[in-house]
């Protein structure tokens, strides 16, 4: 397994992709260093891999041998975030949602509409899950983790959530398409 110490002294300054435009959500200005970049990394860093780094807020998507795609991201808060490797399993567009039974029982106030019932949340604008959704499952079992968008853009660059990766949306549509089924997904 690569070790956060050994990825980062790997990792090279980010190149800019040509002319991203600024991302907007509300009036919200994302800090350019969370903004899309191209960045050099250690060659021997087979390709397809995310590797995430929570303390950093960065997920890279290593697409070619020494390069990667570096995104901004949101993490869980300390005690719920998720650490190790996993797979992408699966892949939704505008996913459906509803908390776990540990959110819900940790927080009932903010989940109280899915107390004592079945209730799901279709996908659309108003989901937490956003316009895309990559499942992460460890020895064919779902975690309950997903890399998605968010309806709340101020939480990339911290540690907020419930140890999902979060992402601007038009951030995860881009991962999205580039990302095939089966990549391994590891978080430092």
């Amino acid at each position: 397994m690569i070790s956060r110490r050994h990825f980062l002294a790997a990792t090279a300054a980010g190149v800019a992709l040509p002319a991203p435009a600024l991302a907007q959500s509300g009036g919200f200005q994302l800090e350019p260093v969370f903004r899309p970049q191209r960045v050099t990394i250690k060659r021997d860093l087979g390709a397809p891999q995310i590797i995430i780094l929570p303390r950093a807020h960065f997920l890279y998507f290593v697409d070619q041998p020494g390069s990667a795609l570096r995104y901004g991201v949101g993490v869980g808060r300390a005690g719920l975030e998720f650490t190790g490797e996993a797979v992408i399993q699966v892949k939704k567009e505008w996913p459906t949602w509803r908390p776990t039974d540990e959110m819900i029982e940790r927080e009932p106030d903010t989940y109280s509409r899915f107390v004592d019932n079945d209730y799901v949340q279709p996908g659309g604008p108003e989901n937490p899950l956003g316009a895309r959704a990559l499942y992460l499952f460890q020895n064919g079992r779902d975690t309950f983790y997903r890399i998605h968008g968010t309806t709340a853009p101020r939480s990339i660059g911290r540690s907020v959530s419930n140890g999902c990766i979060r992402m601007l949306n038009e951030h995860v549509i881009d991962l999205y398409e580039r990302v095939p089924v089966g990549t391994k997904v590891t978080v430092l």
